[in-house]
């Protein structure tokens, strides 16, 4: 499959492929009743809930992260107000229980806690699925302190005009956003669909603070839990998928990273299973059997050479629409420093590069949706895409 091809002769592309998102929008449905595999899939195909979702659509990355502080109110409205089909939330939890939207449970880089002296004994170094940090953590704070932090910027030296606005916003509670999404969607008369992904399940379990009892509850307080419910539920975990995936009826999605890499509950049940595994078939197979989708880094759907260029495209998309799994990779970034060197432009890491031309690189795959940190960028792509 080359780069040159037009999206009709894209493996797993064409007629199929809305019957295919909306085998994810239906989710476990299927699993519930117990039926095979190929009526599941038929099953899944009759069901009218997805009419609302593109193909391609366009994942807010933790909402609009290259112009707000990510996670934030903020970020998530600017995404809305973008025409992102979807946004994403990552959620960990407090030391009461409480789930808050942060992509690390390591807040140092993403609030001011460092300027809070009353904070400064919370201070510590842990092991968070075999890496060492140190930093503060939101599983040694309650509710109550965390709302007394805000959010900034992460990267600062690469978004700088983010940090104007550092301060703005707190770090919201997931139920906050529920709350949000629930008024925007009587506002805008449409449902707002989420992305949500539990973070370090395994350890956080292993501290009493398990993610998808908490997540699932929430999710049922506010009719997110339903066949129909615009709510994809995703982890770096398997076995966190397959335990929401009993919990839920929604679709739900592995999300893969590096191939020599391993999901942490592998490691912690010494499954020597990578990611390389994982894509082969027969782990595509296996994932599902209980998940909708898959979410794998844009590099396995797209390697890159040793000079950080595009090599052809892997079989991938092909091999995981055969198990009508669908793909949202991750992350589109439009900064020269996070593009292949092919689309690289001028010397400036932080400055922008031909961002049209890598999206439409990625899009061409036949991939179901990509995750951006600049969803307006992204929809132009995809919508060109559309267009042809």
């Amino acid at each position: 499959m080359t780069q040159g091809r037009t999206k009709e002769q894209q493996p797993g592309t064409g007629p199929g492929r809305r019957a295919l998102l909306g085998a994810a929008v239906l989710g476990a449905g299927g699993a519930a009743l117990g039926l095979p595999g190929t009526a599941r899939a038929a099953e899944r195909g009759r069901d009218h809930a997805h009419h609302d979702l593109p193909v391609p659509l366009v994942v807010a990355h933790r909402g609009t992260s290259g112009y707000r502080p990510e996670h934030t109110l903020g970020s998530y409205q600017l995404a809305l107000d973008m025409g992102a089909h979807v946004i994403e939330q990552d959620l960990v939890p407090t030391k009461d229980g409480h789930l808050v939207c942060r992509h690390e449970n390591d807040i140092t880089g993403t609030t001011d806690v460092a300027d809070h002296p009353e904070f400064a004994d919370r201070k510590a170094t842990k092991s968070v699925d075999g890496v060492s940090l140190t930093g503060w953590f939101t599983e040694d704070f309650t509710l109550a302190e965390l709302r007394t932090l805000r959010a900034k910027e992460r990267i600062p030296e690469t978004r700088q005009r983010n940090t104007v606005f550092d301060g703005r916003w707190s770090v919201p509670t997931f139920e906050e956003v529920l709350q949000w999404a629930e008024q925007e969607g009587r506002k805008r008369g449409r449902r707002i669909w989420l992305h949500v992904e539990t973070k370090h399940p395994t350890y956080f379990r292993g501290l009493g603070l398990g993610l998808e009892e908490p997540l699932v509850k929430l999710l049922r307080k506010y009719g997110r839990h339903k066949r129909n419910s615009p709510t994809f539920l995703q982890s770096f975990e398997p076995s966190s998928v397959e335990r929401l995936s009993k919990l839920v009826d929604g679709p739900v999605v592995v999300l893969l990273g590096a191939a020599s890499s391993q999901p942490w509950d592998f490691v912690e049940a010494g499954d020597p299973r990578t990611v390389a595994d994982l894509i082969k078939p027969d782990g595509l197979k296996w994932i599902a059997s209980f998940a909708q989708g898959i979410g794998p880094t844009l590099d396995l759907v797209i390697p890159r050479d040793k000079d950080d260029k595009l090599l052809e495209p892997s079989t991938l998309v092909r091999d995981a629409h055969a198990q009508n799994l669908v793909l949202h990779p991750y992350t589109f970034r439009n900064e020269n420093t996070f593009l292949p060197a092919d689309y690289r432009r001028g010397t400036d890491p932080n400055a922008y590069g031909d961002v049209f031309g890598a999206l439409k690189a990625y899009l061409d795959t036949g991939i179901d949706g990509i995750f951006s940190d600049n969803p307006d960028t992204a929809l132009l792509a995809a919508a060109e895409i559309k267009g042809r």
